[in-house]
């Protein structure tokens, strides 16, 4: 019998490793499919997951989640003491409490791989499922998704700013909450970042792992000579914190232990965590230079962003590698995305809004990306069944609650991070950068979809007849 396995994303014991509970979902999913079971609404549905505007502080997303997704739908199932819950609310009938002690997700997914640039109103995935599977999963299939692709698009931004020196995910003490720091840690190691300080994500995922030391070990030795000779006998070839009191001093230290005709100690970096990190670099750098320890690289952190790193290396900051933290993790200047997931068809019949600032594109999609001499060119959204001149970007990854093995190595880590650095590297340089980029990148709407888009639309206007 398999014993009881903690989940990460629970946070309690389930007999289905990293299983997410079933309750993970708005209360509001479970009594429409309380109406939905007693109206017999289980015909076939499509819903659309997309973001409808960019922050102004992006200029293109970088997709990310899918693996959480398809775990989640193939082992999502009620377990008895989650309907104990249920029947305790007083609000779901046993007919429908015992359908749902059967339930499972029996459809397809429709999706970009992980790693995928995308744009505002493009599909990162689409649903097709009985309506109940397809409207329950809601909540927690935005969830994964927005996590890590919010954190992803961060973290693409800081890795290009870098100009390919290293980038290490120090965020896991202020991500809000600990799924949201294994997760950001390998979204952001998707992104282009090299390793994380978070020892778990690296466990599960893989992701290396690296780290420094704190001021606290200094502090608690009270000598910060005797702090690095005995730190770095124990870690050999460690990276040195040297601003704990006087940072120079620190370097100075270094350079001492180092250069010791007996015993020298082995150090790979110094690190440089507070002040002005543009003239602490340079004289760290003279110094080391000057007492011929030139493979002693240097590593920047403290509270930095891709602007920061974007300034310090535009100034000439001999900084060979970069910690960075709470702005990466939380993605601190756009912390939320617009993701909605919305229903487009059902029983084969297109279904849209007719709200003016939050359009629908109903029916099943498909983006085509054109390239230009090596260079994206520009994006169409078409119909699902309809041709248009560039690559298809979605791609089927799950069919009848099943996620097809014939892509699990297309969906592996590291084909995703391959993935993420080919297609970052083919935008167009103003759409790379960091300021808005002026044009913005073309995203169309086929003139198919338009045309099936107003013909639905006519179909439910109050003026066009009724549905």
């Amino acid at each position: 019998m398999r014993q009881p396995v903690y989940s990460l994303q629970s946070g309690m014991a389930s007999d289905i490793p990293g299983r997410l509970p079933a309750l993970f979902t708005d209360l509001y999913q479970l009594t429409m499919l309380q109406a939905y079971f007693h109206q017999r609404l289980h015909g076939r549905a499509v819903f659309s997951l997309f973001v409808r505007r960019l922050p102004a502080q992006r200029n293109y997303l970088l997709s990310c989640g899918l693996e959480a997704v398809l775990d989640y739908l193939e082992q999502l199932r009620f377990a008895n003491d989650e309907l104990e819950y249920l029947r305790s609310l007083e609000l779901f009938s046993e007919p429908f409490l015992d359908w749902l002690r059967g339930f499972r997700f029996t459809g397809e997914v429709h999706a970009v791989p992980e790693g995928t640039v995308l744009f505002a109103n493009e599909p990162i995935l689409e649903v097709i499922a009985p309506l109940p599977e397809a409207q329950l999963i809601e909540t927690c299939v935005m969830n994964q998704v927005h996590l890590q692709t919010v954190i992803a698009s961060k973290a693409a931004r800081v890795v290009v700013a870098a100009q390919g020196r290293t980038v290490i995910d120090f965020g896991a003490r202020r991500t809000l909450g600990m799924d949201a720091a294994v997760q950001g840690a390998r979204a952001c190691y998707i992104a282009g970042v090299e390793a994380t300080s978070n020892v778990l994500a690296g466990r599960l995922y893989g992701i290396p792992v690296s780290g420094t030391m704190a001021h606290s070990y200094i502090q608690a030795t009270g000598d910060e000579r005797a702090a690095f000779e005995s730190f770095a006998r124990t870690i050999p070839g460690t990276v040195l914190l040297v601003d704990t009191y006087d940072t120079l001093q620190g370097v100075k230290h270094v350079i001492e232990l180092a250069q010791r005709t007996r015993d020298p100690i082995k150090v790979s970096a110094v690190r440089l965590d507070s002040g002005d990190l543009e003239h602490l670099a340079h004289e760290t750098r003279r110094l080391l230079d000057a007492a011929g320890l030139r493979g002693i690289r240097i590593f920047g952190s403290s509270d930095l962003d891709e602007h920061e790193i974007e300034r310090l290396l535009n100034a000439g900051a001999p900084i060979d590698g970069f910690g960075v933290g709470t702005g990466m993790g939380v993605s601190s200047d756009a912390p939320s995305l617009e993701l909605v997931y919305k229903l487009t068809e059902y029983d084969a019949v297109g279904r849209t809004k007719l709200s003016t600032s939050k359009p629908v594109l109903p029916g099943r999609k498909q983006v085509y990306r054109r390239m230009r001499g090596g260079t994206m060119g520009g994006d169409v959204i078409a119909r699902g069944d309809e041709e248009c001149e560039g690559r298809p970007l979605l791609q089927r990854v799950m069919q009848r609650g099943r996620r097809l093995a014939a892509l699990r190595d297309e969906q592996s880590l590291e084909a995703a991070r391959a993935r993420a650095h080919a297609e970052i590297a083919q935008l167009p340089r103003h759409v790379r950068q960091l300021a808005p980029a002026q044009p913005v990148y073309p995203v169309t709407v086929s003139t198919a979809l338009q045309r099936y888009h107003a013909s639905v639309r006519a179909r439910i206007s109050p003026r066009g007849g009724r549905q």
